[in-house]
């Protein structure tokens, strides 16, 4: 919703896509057409037909190589749609990972079952099974008993588009995993704003639930990790735009991509990022995309310590309410639920699972990670069983 609000803002003509008819952003919107984002050919057409002068695919990875396409078939501004394509599948991305030396999990990609289920017993678990193309940690399974490794390959299988899965051995990382977002302007890193990513461990482990920053990792391993991402873009031949971030590192500070996404991150982290740092990377998105300069994106470090948080639920049921400590609400900055009172909520299993969002600001490192680690004790959805 941000770059539709910031364009319409410039005083631009803003037109949005996509198979959901319902899709918010389409009121935003001075047109909106019922095709797919992940239609190439299709958004295309119509890009071709609307005589567009930008395309834009805002915190999507499944949309960020449609984006490419289109750019690069009308001569507008964007990144190498096969550069993209690599960074948006998981296959793609690993292999190119490896063959350019960098490090690497063991890992490989199937479409056929039998031939997965002999790759796990090969590397043994504990092994992630993830779909090739979907995002937001949707059909990802950690998997640590074999004998259920049919009931991980179906649930990735459903959300691939080209129903192909990867295996990857676990990295056994220290700290916490690192996430943000940053910015390439001229084939160069030029601003990055990076954070420790959380997890609720309550429920699934998995799917992040908030970010905080700044990130509490050395400054020394961080330079690895510029320098690596720097290295990655100039074999890609990235140009501009947004970058979204997910890495780790090992006890010896060995660092090791997750995903590089050529899209802006979800989570609020534009938003967060903006709050820290005062850098709109939601502005410069729109902007990149128009071809207009970028001479604003430039290195700033955090100021202060914020946090976006991701409100779930731990059980499937329905919404009842939401409770807040009284510890924590002098921290809320923004708050945006999206349910209301007998509403239908799914345990969180997926970023498609958030009910709503806030932006909180904390007065130390310590206060900051303490309470989001445990934000079970301050943040609860109340709900009744479903009937």
């Amino acid at each position: 919703m941000a770059p539709l609000r910031y364009a319409r803002e410039q005083g631009h003509r803003v037109i949005t896509c996509d198979y959901l008819p319902d899709n918010p952003g389409h009121k935003l919107a001075h047109e909106s057409y019922n095709v797919s984002t992940t239609d190439k050919d299709a958004v295309l057409e119509l890009a071709q037909r609307l005589q567009i002068d930008a395309i834009v695919a805002y915190a999507s990875d499944p949309a960020a190589p449609t984006a490419a396409y289109v750019a690069e078939q009308m001569g507008l501004p964007g990144n190498p749609y096969q550069a993209v394509c690599t960074l948006a599948r998981k296959d793609l991305f690993r292999a190119f990972l490896k063959e350019h030396d960098f490090n690497v999990p063991l890992s490989e990609s199937f479409y056929d079952r039998e031939q997965a289920r002999a790759w796990v017993a090969e590397i043994g678990v504990p092994v992630f099974i993830k779909p090739v193309d979907s995002s937001g940690s949707k059909g990802v399974t950690r998997l640590t008993d074999p004998v259920k490794f049919d009931e991980a390959f179906n649930h990735a299988v459903t959300y691939s588009r080209e129903k192909m899965v990867v295996v990857e051995a676990e990295i056994v990382r220290t700290r916490y995993q690192v996430a943000g977002d940053g910015f390439v302007v001229d084939g160069q890193l030029a601003f990055r704003c990076w954070a420790d990513e959380h997890f609720d461990k309550l429920c699934n482990g998995l799917v992040p639930i908030g970010q905080t920053f700044p990130t509490s990792h050395p400054d020394d391993w961080l330079e690895i990790a510029h320098t690596e991402s720097q290295r990655l873009l100039t074999l890609l031949g990235m140009k501009t735009g947004a970058l979204n971030f997910d890495f780790v590192f090992t006890e010896d500070g060995t660092f090791y991509f997750l995903e590089l996404g050529p899209r802006n991150g979800g989570c609020l982290i534009p938003e967060v990022v903006q709050y820290a740092t005062e850098i709109d990377l939601v502005k410069y998105t729109v902007d990149a995309a128009l071809g207009l300069p970028c001479t604003g994106v430039t290195m700033k470090a955090a100021t202060g310590y914020w946090s976006s948080y991701m409100v779930h639920s731990l059980e499937t049921g329905v919404y009842k309410d939401l409770w807040i400590s009284e510890r924590i609400k002098p921290k809320i900055i923004e708050q945006d639920i999206w349910v209301k009172p007998g509403d239908k909520v799914e345990k969180y299993l997926g970023s498609n699972h958030t009910l709503g969002t806030m932006i909180l600001r904390f007065n130390s490192m310590a206060e900051m990670l303490e309470i989001v680690d445990n934000m079970e004790n301050e943040i609860r959805v109340n709900c009744n069983e479903s009937s």
